[in-house]
C-alpha cells in the first residue's frame, strides 16, 4: 500500500473517531504511519484529504441506509408491518454503524458551510427523496415527480431525526412502531 492510500485509510479512521473538526494533520499523519509532507504532496491540504474521505463516508453511508431500507422479504408484508421493518433495521444499522451515521451529521454540516460546484448536493437529495418514495409507497418520480419529492422529503427528514435520537439519546428515541403509531396519531388529527 503506497503512501497515498495509507493516508487515505489513516484519515477515514481519524474521521470516524475524531471527527472531521477534531482530526488534524499530525493525527492523519501518525494513523496512517507517513510524514506530515506527505499530505500537502498528494493531496495540497488536510483539507482536501479529509474532504475527499468525507465522500467516501457518505458513499459507505449511502451503501449501508440502502441495504437497510431494502429486504425483499418486505413485499410479502402488509404497508404497516413493512414501515415497521424498514425503521427496525434503519435503527438498528445506526447502533451497529455508530461512527458512519455520526460522520453523515458532520457532512451535512460541510455541505452547508460549502455550498458551492464541489459540493452540491442536489442532484444526490432529489435521487434520495424519489428512492425513498418508491421503497416506501412505490411512487414513481418520472410519473409523479412532485408527490415523490414531497414523501420522499417527508420521508428523508424522518431518517434525519430519528437517526439523530438514537445518536444522542437513543433511551428516548423512537422505534419503528412508535413512528407508526405516531404518524397515524397525527394524520387522524390532520384529517379528522
Amino acid at each position: 500500500m503506497g503512501n497515498r492510500e495509507k493516508l487515505l485509510d489513516g484519515a477515514l479512521q481519524c474521521l470516524f473517531e475524531k471527527g472531521y473538526a477534531e482530526t488534524t494533520a499530525r493525527d492523519i499523519a501518525t494513523t496512517a504511519g507517513v510524514s506530515l509532507a506527505a499530505i500537502g504532496y498528494h493531496f495540497g491540504t488536510t483539507e482536501a484529504l479529509l474532504n475527499t474521505v468525507l465522500y467516501q463516508a457518505m458513499e459507505r453511508w449511502a451503501e449501508e441506509l440502502e441495504g437497510a431500507l431494502n429486504d425483499e422479504g418486505d413485499a410479502a408484508l402488509a404497508p404497516g408491518d413493512r414501515f415497521v421493518a424498514i425503521w427496525t433495521r434503519v435503527i438498528a444499522s445506526v447502533a451497529a454503524n455508530r461512527s458512519l451515521w455520526t460522520t453523515q451529521f458532520e457532512a451535512a454540516t460541510q455541505v452547508a458551510r460549502r455550498r458551492g460546484p464541489d459540493w452540491d448536493w442536489t442532484e444526490a437529495q432529489g435521487g434520495a427523496q424519489a428512492g425513498l418514495a418508491e421503497l416506501f409507497h412505490g411512487i414513481d418520480d418520472e410519473v409523479e415527480p412532485e408527490l415523490a419529492r414531497t414523501v420522499g422529503g417527508v420521508y428523508q427528514a424522518l431518517i434525519t431525526g430519528v437517526v439523530l435520537q438514537h445518536l444522542v439519546t437513543p433511551e428516548l428515541a423512537l422505534s419503528g412502531r412508535d413512528l407508526i403509531d405516531g404518524l397515524r396519531a397525527i394524520a387522524a388529527r390532520l384529517d379528522p
